[in-house]
């Protein structure tokens, strides 16, 4: 009986739909896969490569293979091949999330509180654009150490700008709780950026469509990064925007009166309940293999065009591609 084969390097389901990358992402960002020890991981990078290679063990089951391609996804840099730190995996970004982001919510009410946590909050920030940066553009110590201090100073110059600016001539009480996710947006236009300036400095790699690169780009880590952004906000909003209304609307009810002392546990459990379902959302926004129309860099991009020219001997594609990045 034959076994089923798959092109193991490429998603399972459609990514021209959002339905399709929505499923890959629910795939690779199950939280449940931060559990998983180092040594099956390996084993599954291992298999993943064997059957790349078609040299897997002989009827090895194709559950088997999808599991391997589900944890080397979730674990493994896509550019460098290296085994990624564990808190700085999408899989993680549900439980570590929920935790920072139920603490910001929970403590927002002084000056220290905010600072301490918008400062946590970039740490861990800091720490998940590191790990899913694009290793063919690595940053200098001090450029990441730039990019830390920047991102994590704009979130608390948002904070407290907010809350002692716009919440004291304010006369709804609920401003106050939206503080965190003012901060966290703001440090999103300057951590991500940051981050990943070498990309928008040097340009990126662009290729055809049967993935042959064919010149650079400085309009495409521009285009790849907003939307990166864009998606980093989008996931984190539900929790941060709803869940205030929803805590003010019931924290003066008698019973929650009666367990302040578990306030901080509902809030943090609701937060990652948003984030499950949200981190896949968010991630699936863009394709991950993102276009950009070969006129736009013609009319902006004079040189990297006549570059992309002369590689494809005068005949450039419609559209070049390239990793936005996660």
């Amino acid at each position: 009986m034959s076994v089923q084969r798959i092109d193991i390097t490429q998603p399972l389901w459609d990514q021209s739909t959002f339905f399709g990358r929505f499923r890959h992402f629910a795939f690779i960002s199950n939280p449940l896969l931060s559990l998983v020890p180092e040594k099956e991981l390996y084993e599954a990078k291992e298999l993943y490569f064997q059957y790349k290679a078609g040299k897997e063990p002989k009827d090895t089951p194709y559950e088997k293979v999808v599991k391997a391609k589900q944890l080397y996804e979730s674990a493994f840099h896509p550019d460098s091949g290296e085994l990624q730190n564990v808190f700085g995996r999408m899989s993680f970004q549900m439980p570590g999330g929920c935790l920072v982001t139920g603490a910001m919510l929970q403590w927002y009410r002084t000056a220290t509180a905010v600072v301490f946590w918008q400062w946590v909050n970039q740490s861990f920030n800091a720490l998940v654009n590191y790990t899913n940066r694009n290793a063919n553009s690595p940053l200098t110590t001090t450029q990441m150490g730039v990019a830390y201090v920047s991102a994590t100073s704009a979130a608390m110059a948002t904070a407290l700008t907010f809350k002692f600016v716009v919440q004291k001539r304010a006369t709804n009480p609920i401003l106050a709780r939206f503080v965190p996710f003012v901060a966290v947006a703001a440090a999103n236009w300057v951590n991500i950026p940051l981050m990943r300036q070498n990309e928008i400095i040097l340009g990126l790699d662009v290729t055809d469509e049967n993935d042959k690169v064919i010149g650079k780009s400085q309009l495409a880590p521009a285009k790849g990064i907003s939307q990166v952004v864009t998606s980093r906000i989008v996931m984190c909003a539900p929790g941060m925007l709803l869940l205030p209304v929803i805590m003010e609307r019931i924290e003066h009810r008698p019973w929650m009166q009666r367990i302040k002392w578990a306030h901080v546990g509902i809030q943090t459990a609701i937060v990652g309940m948003f984030l499950t379902f949200m981190v896949p959302t968010a991630c699936a926004l863009f394709p991950q293999r993102c276009k950009l129309s070969i006129d736009t860099i013609k009319r902006f991009e004079k040189d990297k065009y006549d570059e992309i020219v002369k590689n494809t001997g005068g005949n450039p594609p419609e559209y070049v591609y390239f990793n936005k990045g996660l």
